[in-house]
């Protein structure tokens, strides 16, 4: 599995996270990143700043359509 490092920001959450970075969090990738990163965990919902955290790259199927919605149709 291919991975990158990437910084939270004070109150992220680790789904947060990966549809900030990844753009997605379907797929299983949110519970690859709670693999890749056990210890956030003693942190609780909400992550402090700072945290170097590993994500995996998603594979081509993990990657979705992104659905979006016109309020004014």
């Amino acid at each position: 599995m291919a991975t990158f490092t990437t910084t939270t920001l004070d109150g992220d959450t680790l789904d947060a996270l990966c549809w900030r970075e990844l753009g997605t969090t379907e797929g299983g990738v949110v519970e690859q990143a709670y693999t890749l990163n056990r210890a956030l965990a003693a942190y609780g919902a909400f992550l402090p700043g700072g945290i170097d955290v590993v994500l995996p790259v998603p594979t081509s199927t993990q990657i979705l359509a992104v659905e979006t919605v016109n309020l004014w149709d």
